[in-house]
C-alpha cells in the first residue's frame, strides 16, 4: 500500500470514527450541537471516502464535483448548527 492510500484510508477512517462518536454523544445527552456536528463529520466522512476513490480506487473517474459538494453540506451544516442552535 502505497502512503497516500494510507494517509486518505486514515483521514477516512478518522472521520467515520468521529461522526460514530458524536452520534452516540448526541443519543445520550440530546445537545443539538452534538448533532450538527455528527451530521458534519458524517459529510466529511463521505468527502474522505471520495477522495479516496477519486485518487486510488477510480483514478479513471473525476469525482471532484461530488467531493466539493459532500465539503460543501458539511460546512454548511456546521455553519447552521453553530448560527441556529445556539442558546
Amino acid at each position: 500500500m502505497s502512503m497516500p492510500t494510507l494517509v486518505y484510508t486514515l483521514c477516512f477512517v478518522t472521520s467515520a470514527l468521529c461522526a460514530v462518536l458524536l452520534v452516540r454523544a448526541y443519543f445520550r445527552t440530546r445537545a443539538r450541537l452534538l448533532l450538527w456536528s455528527a451530521v458534519s463529520f458524517v459529510f466529511l466522512a463521505v468527502n474522505n471516502f471520495f477522495v479516496l476513490g477519486d485518487l486510488v480506487l477510480f483514478p479513471d473517474f473525476n469525482l471532484l464535483p461530488y467531493r466539493h459538494l459532500a465539503a460543501l453540506l458539511a460546512v454548511g451544516v456546521l455553519i447552521y448548527g453553530f448560527i441556529w442552535e445556539v442558546e
